[in-house]
């Protein structure tokens, strides 16, 4: 099922069993789409729309530390539960083993050696990555590799 439909199926469930939070997020990501369809008069794909929730993902997980700042552990709650919400519609997330090959993998095919190469690096890298693994997090393993 083309991750447009599976959205708007999971929208009516939410509606129907009245979880407020699942509306919401799913109205938001689908507002996103939306947004994005009507800016650049196209219709995007699956792989396009994960490219947007990833980006809401990353927004969340950013706005989380704001929170904590201000000491609001009910909207630290809640994003939680929205970031868990839209982790469903992404691939499954690669572990910090799969990660830790692909960077091999890559410091090998690109002979990167120092943090001057971490642009090549990480090109070579986000690729295979896309919408699998955050690329704070891919970063961080890098680092622990190149110096």
């Amino acid at each position: 099922m083309p991750l447009k439909e599976k959205l708007m199926e999971d929208l009516k469930q939410s509606m129907k069993s009245k979880n407020k939070v699942k509306k919401d997020t799913v109205t938001m990501v689908r507002a996103a789409i939306k947004q994005r369809e009507v800016d650049e008069r196209i219709e995007l794909s699956d792989p396009e729309i994960v490219d947007i929730i990833a980006k809401q993902i990353k927004q969340k997980k950013d706005s989380i530390t704001d929170f904590e700042k201000g000491n609001r552990q009910d909207l630290i709650d809640l994003t939680n539960e929205e970031i868990k919400i839209l982790l469903e519609y992404l691939p499954p997330q690669l572990s910090d083993e799969a990660i830790d090959f692909i960077v091999k993998e890559a410091i090998e095919s690109t002979n990167a050696q120092s943090k001057k190469d971490m642009g090549k690096l990480m090109a070579f890298i986000m690729p295979k990555v896309k919408g699998k693994a955050d690329g704070k997090h891919v970063n961080e393993i890098v680092a622990k590799y190149i110096k």
